[in-house]
């Protein structure tokens, strides 16, 4: 596995890896208002497991979950704004998981600071009808490898 995680203190064990998040900076993304510390990161299948900081009022726009995505609320709430599941909200205290192909926008009214655990990365959809990941990479020529089908 060809993973990267944050450079720190790690166990004797060459096998397990301690990540120490409160000792790293948050990085600003490409969304306004959230923030990411990245814990994990497999660069060939696209495994990422991030604590995630929302602003007040922030969205997450349309996006695809590939593949099943989970989210444990920490603090604040994560609803979603758009698509089948608008106006579900999962709180602070709480776990959603969503299914391969699951399409929405998501919106933090209270801001939130979640653990979000990819297993590929999401599809998002510009305006001008391009599909990306969450850098702004053309999603099929960086992660169309890791597709089922």
């Amino acid at each position: 596995m060809d993973a990267v995680t944050p450079t720190g203190p790690q166990t004797s064990d060459a096998h397990s890896h301690l990540v120490q998040p409160q000792n790293m900076e948050w990085q600003k993304t490409r969304f306004p208002g959230c923030e990411a510390k990245t814990l994990l990161f497999d660069r060939t299948t696209g495994l990422m497991t991030a604590l995630m900081r929302f602003a007040p009022g922030s969205v997450l726009p349309d996006h695809e979950h590939v593949n099943i995505e989970q989210t444990y609320v920490l603090e604040g709430s994560l609803v979603d704004k758009e698509g089948p599941a608008k106006g579900i909200a999962c709180k602070s205290g709480e776990f959603i998981w969503r299914e391969p192909n699951s399409r929405h926008a998501a919106w933090c009214p209270e801001g939130a600071l979640i653990l979000a655990m990819f297993q590929v990365p999401n599809k998002f959809f510009e305006a001008d009808g391009r599909v990306v990941d969450a850098t702004g990479a053309d999603w099929d020529e960086t992660w169309g490898h890791t597709s089922k089908g």
